[in-house]
């Protein structure tokens, strides 16, 4: 008994210590959301945008290069975010529409990105996500732009030939797919999702499934739904999607490839500042001619620029005319990328930058 009180009483010790550093903590904190509302009031007075991805790139970055550990700088930077989440709500509310309905990938990335303390808008399909942003009904969008195993996402691509809207940032999220329902695995009959998901979990489900009916749908959050309310159906869906509509877990991490990423875009109205570390979409139409393409591209090596991605989608201008997509480091306002810009669109009937942001540091 003697060697054992010792123990008690340190863990007693060690409590008290915490919580003596919890009241600490919320004092600080409280002090910073004092500040919060100063600020969203100038922000209002200026007309300046609530949402600024370079200072929200500039804090994080601080903040982990203050961090000593032990708590590792992703832990960190979920904290903060969360702790920004609740900033927007101070200033002003903040009003994110995502691609519906709730429980799909695209809420995930929101909620991921921007914390519990904003506003999210469901829309039915990608296209209403651009509209509402470019209507001014909504601050933000969120939409998926391309995955490591799927591509470039169609709908997206397509919505920026007619939108008006910038990209202002972009979101890295690791995708993991899950087997959900309310029923045994026994009394499973049918699946869905949507297609893609499908294709990302092909060998899973040759395997496991290979005499079930698979039934494609819109997005994995309304297969969830659907497999909430239809005996015997289950949904491929995220983690978020089962806790929303009250789904078991049947199977975790079916993906065929686990280092499935999906990266998605945050769409706005406002340019974004550059930041030192920034990348910048591209769009562009050449005319239909022999090299066309060859050409553009020969001006941004000239320039020593960088390309990190490129995906094409027809035009709709015309036959065989296209439209290509290209995302490059650096950012539209500074280095050689203003030049590069400038020289590329002698080539091109159509040139349009889409926006430049911050570069995504990892998956989140």
């Amino acid at each position: 008994m003697s060697q054992e009180k010792p123990n008690v009483e340190s863990l007693s010790h060690l409590r008290a210590e915490i919580d003596r550093i919890d009241a600490q903590l919320i004092e600080l904190l409280n002090r910073r959301a004092d500040i919060v509302v100063r600020v969203g009031k100038t922000k209002q007075q200026t007309g300046t945008s609530i949402y600024a991805p370079d200072r929200e790139h500039e804090v994080l970055e601080r903040i982990r290069q203050l961090n000593a550990g032990p708590l590792p700088d992703k832990t960190v930077t979920a904290i903060w975010r969360e702790l920004m989440s609740g900033s927007f709500a101070l200033e002003k509310p903040l009003r994110v529409a995502f691609l519906g309905p709730e429980g799909s990938f695209s809420h995930l990335a929101a909620m991921r990105k921007f914390g519990a303390s904003v506003e999210y808008l469901p829309m039915a399909d990608i296209r209403a996500v651009f509209t509402e942003v470019r209507g001014g009904h909504v601050d933000l969008g969120m939409v998926p732009i391309e995955n490591s195993v799927g591509g470039g996402v169609i709908d997206t691509l397509d919505a920026f030939l007619d939108a008006n809207v910038r990209v202002v940032a972009e979101v890295l999220v690791e995708v993991h797919h899950n087997l959900l329902a309310k029923y045994p695995q026994d009394e499973i009959s049918m699946i869905a999702s949507k297609p893609e998901v499908f294709a990302q979990c092909r060998n899973w489900l040759s395997g496991q499934f290979h005499k079930v009916d698979l039934v494609p749908t819109a997005s994995t959050a309304k297969a969830a739904e659907m497999a909430a309310k239809q005996h015997g159906l289950a949904a491929i869906g995220s983690i978020l999607a089962s806790e929303l509509y009250g789904l078991n877990v049947i199977f975790a991490g079916i993906e065929d490839n686990p280092a499935n990423v999906t990266r998605f875009f945050v769409i706005g109205t406002e340019p974004t500042p550059p930041t030192g570390s920034d990348k910048t979409a591209l769009m562009f139409v050449t005319g239909h001619k022999p090299g066309a393409l060859v050409e553009v591209l020969e001006v941004l090596r000239k320039h020593k620029v960088n390309m990190t991605n490129i995906a094409t989608r027809p035009s709709k201008r015309g036959d065989w005319e296209y439209t290509f997509f290209v995302d490059c480091e650096g950012h539209c306002e500074t280095g050689s990328l203003p030049q590069a810009i400038a020289d590329a669109r002698q080539h091109c009937l159509q040139f349009n930058v889409l926006g430049s942001f911050p570069k995504a540091r990892e998956a989140i």
